[in-house]
């Protein structure tokens, strides 16, 4: 078996058992004074949602308390609609989402008196895997996939050779993220048009390591995640070419995702801060604006994803520091749209 590589020191079980135990807490405590980094920040930053960015925010965290020895930031994984959960109910300061907050999320979020910042903060390309034993599936189209995972196929479509008549006479099993998971709403969205919603006889996790795991140790398995869990694990996968709008079959890289070439799988990753944390908790705010600086750019690649270019940081950065509240997408997804036309 191999898993997401721990690039940082805090393991993904920890940080999960760390935000259940300091949510409840809240992060009251941040101040400026005395102690911690340049600035003498200190206090709590509690981030939770998103699988598929939580590599970004482990990174940056932990780079962050370096610098800010007083300042901890718990990362935890619920999935981006868990998260949300969370965050609308007061619980966090920061929730990771891998697709733009949902009508029925700001609608919670407003009965609860949250109002939030949204924040690109990079750029991900979904990527499919099949085993390394696989030899037939080298391009998928886009309604292939869908035909795999649409409603219909639960209980129907359980063999390879029902895909492509060429393919072989091999039982096809799927792994991806669960229904909380902003990868499986954007996913299912891109491939048969309908967000959220798939043939439920697949095997599901929150955590993108068992996806991992299970593609692995089945010849016929297909699953998918984001960019960066591919990448730490491509020796043990093999990742599908995926027939984009022009007719190419496109492999994702961090070119082909940046150039949007690798669509209608490519897309831009958020994170959103609770206005209240924002104004009030200065090593939230720090951290924020930490996350999305051009020079810590570094990390969101290291860890496998596409910063965003310079235009888009610089208006990105305003949006944190006039605290611009709202979502560019306003409910709706973003599949199809360019993230430069809406900032």
């Amino acid at each position: 078996m191999v898993f997401l590589k721990a690039k940082r020191s805090w393991p993904i079980v920890t940080a999960i058992a760390l935000s259940l135990t300091l949510a409840a807490c809240g992060s009251d405590t941040a101040s400026s004074g005395d102690g911690g980094g340049e600035d003498g920040l200190s206090g709590d930053v509690l981030v939770d949602g998103s699988s598929t960015v939580f590599p970004i925010s482990e990174a940056m965290a932990e780079e962050f308390q370096k610098e800010n020895s007083k300042v901890k930031v718990t990362v935890g994984i619920s999935g981006s609609g868990g998260g949300f959960k969370k965050f609308c109910a007061g619980e966090t300061d920061i929730s990771n989402a891998s697709r733009p907050i949902k009508e029925s999320e700001i609608k919670l979020c407003e009965e609860a008196g949250i109002e939030f910042v949204e924040i690109p903060v990079a750029f991900d390309g979904l990527s499919v895997v099949v085993n390394n034993d696989n030899d037939w599936a080298a391009c998928l189209k886009p309604d292939e996939l869908g035909k795999m995972w649409e409603p219909a196929a639960e209980d129907t479509i359980d063999n390879w050779n029902q895909i492509r008549d060429d393919f072989p006479d091999e039982t096809l099993s799927l792994y991806g993220p669960g229904t909380d998971s902003g990868t499986y709403d954007y996913f299912t969205d891109a491939t048969h048009g309908t967000e959220g919603e798939s043939r439920g006889d697949y095997t599901a996790s929150e955590d993108d390591n068992v996806v991992v795991q299970g593609v692995q140790s089945d010849k016929g398995g297909l699953g998918f995640f984001g960019f960066a869990y591919y990448e730490e694990n491509k020796d043990s996968l093999k990742v599908v070419e995926i027939e984009n709008a022009n007719g190419d079959c496109i492999t994702p890289t961090s070119a082909s995702i940046e150039d949007g070439t690798y669509n209608p799988l490519a897309r831009p990753i958020f994170f959103y801060i609770k206005k209240d944390s924002l104004e009030n908790n200065p090593a939230v705010k720090a951290f924020a604006e930490y996350q999305i600086s051009g020079d810590n750019a570094e990390l969101i690649s290291e860890v496998g994803y596409v910063a965003l270019p310079s235009e888009l940081v610089s208006k990105i950065e305003t949006r944190i520091e006039e605290a611009k509240t709202g979502s560019i997408f306003e409910g709706k997804s973003s599949l199809g749209v360019k993230l430069a036309d809406k900032l």
